[in-house]
C-alpha cells in the first residue's frame, strides 16, 4: 500500500464533497457508505504501509468519516452523524494530527450550536481551539474561535461572545493569504461572516447581524446549499427587523434553491423563517410565502419551530 491508494480515496471523497455542497446529503450519502465500508477502512486493517503513508492514509479515512458525518447530519441522522465523526477524530489522534483533529472538534462544536446544545458547542470549540494552536494554521484557528462564540451567543453572553469574535476576526486576518489544507478550503471569508451573522442574531443584534448576512453571500460557486443557508439567514434577520415585504423577498429566493436538494437542514432554515414571519402571517405578502412553503412541506408540522 502507498500513495496511490491515499491519493484515491482523497479523490473520491474530494467528488463526493462537491456533490454534497451541491445537491444535499441525502443525493449521494448511501454511496459514501458504501465506499467508507467496502474499501476505505478494509486498507486500515490491511496493516501494511509504506513509509510515511500511514498518517496520510488515516487522515484520508478520517476525511471520508467527515463527510459521511455531515451527509448523515444533513439528512437527519443525528446518530451516525455522530458516531462518523468521533471516529474520524479518533482515527486523527492515533497519528497525531493534531490540525485534522480541530477540524473534527469544530464541526462537531458546529453541529451542537445547530441543535441548541451551547455548553456542548463551547466546549468542544474550545477543545478545536487547543489542537489548532499547536498547528500554526490561523484559518483553523479562527474557525474554532468562530464557534466558541456562536456557543457563547447561544448562551446570551454577548460580552464574551463579541471578544472571541474579535479573536476570530484577526486570526483571519492575520492568515490571510496563507496556504491551507484542502479540507479547509470551504472556510474563507464568506463563511465566517455568515458565523458573524449567527452570533449577532442569536445574541438579539439584527442590525449588525444583517450587514454580515449580506457579505455571506459573497461565496465561491459549487456551494448551493451553503447559499440556501445563508439566503435563509438574511431573511430571518429581516424578519427580525420587522422588514416584511424584504424578509418574505428573500426567503421565497431561498425557498427556490431548495427545489434540487435533498437535505433536512435546508427544511430546518426555511422552517426558521416561517416561525420568525408567523406574527405577519395576515400580510398578503407573507401569505403568499407560506402557501409557497406549504406546497413543499415546509411548514405545516414544522411551523412555528424554535430552530
Amino acid at each position: 500500500m502507498g500513495t496511490p491508494d491515499v491519493e484515491t480515496l482523497r479523490a473520491m471523497t474530494r467528488t463526493f464533497r462537491q456533490l454534497d455542497n451541491r445537491f444535499g446529503g441525502g443525493h449521494a450519502r448511501a454511496t459514501v457508505s458504501q465506499y467508507l465500508v467496502g474499501e476505505a477502512v478494509p486498507l486500515l486493517r490491511a496493516g501494511r504501509f509504506r513509509d510515511g503513508v500511514r498518517r496520510e492514509l488515516f487522515g484520508a479515512v478520517a476525511e471520508m468519516n467527515q463527510l459521511a458525518g455531515w451527509m448523515a447530519y444533513d439528512v437527519g441522522d443525528v446518530d451516525a452523524g455522530r458516531k462518523h465523526l468521533r471516529q474520524a477524530l479518533r482515527l486523527c489522534k492515533d497519528v497525531g494530527d493534531d490540525a485534522l483533529a480541530a477540524e473534527m472538534l469544530a464541526g462537531m462544536s458546529h453541529h451542537a450550536a445547530f441543535f441548541r446544545s451551547p455548553l456542548v458547542a463551547v466546549d468542544l470549540a474550545r477543545g478545536a481551539r487547543d489542537s489548532a494552536s499547536r498547528t500554526g494554521l490561523g484559518v483553523l484557528q479562527a474557525e474554532a474561535a468562530v464557534m466558541e462564540a456562536h456557543g457563547l451567543a447561544l448562551q446570551r453572553d454577548s460580552r464574551k461572545a463579541v471578544a472571541v469574535l474579535r479573536e476570530a476576526e484577526a486570526l483571519f486576518s492575520a492568515a490571510e493569504g496563507s496556504s491551507v489544507p484542502e479540507w479547509l478550503g470551504y472556510f474563507d471569508a464568506a463563511y465566517l461572516a455568515a458565523k458573524f451573522a449567527h452570533c449577532f442574531r442569536d445574541l438579539g443584534r439584527s442590525d449588525e447581524a444583517e450587514g454580515f448576512a449580506r457579505r455571506s453571500l459573497e461565496m465561491s460557486e459549487g456551494y448551493e446549499r451553503g447559499r440556501l443557508f445563508n439566503t435563509a439567514l438574511l431573511a430571518s434577520i429581516l424578519a427580525d427587523q420587522r422588514r416584511v415585504e424584504e424578509a418574505c423577498e428573500v426567503g421565497l429566493a431561498a425557498l427556490r434553491m431548495a427545489v434540487n436538494l435533498n437535505s433536512v437542514r435546508t427544511v430546518t432554515y426555511l422552517a426558521d423563517v416561517a416561525a420568525r414571519l408567523a406574527p405577519f402571517a395576515g400580510e398578503p405578502v407573507a401569505g403568499e410565502l407560506f402557501a409557497e412553503m406549504r406546497a413543499m412541506g415546509i411548514v405545516g408540522s414544522a411551523e412555528g419551530q424554535d430552530v
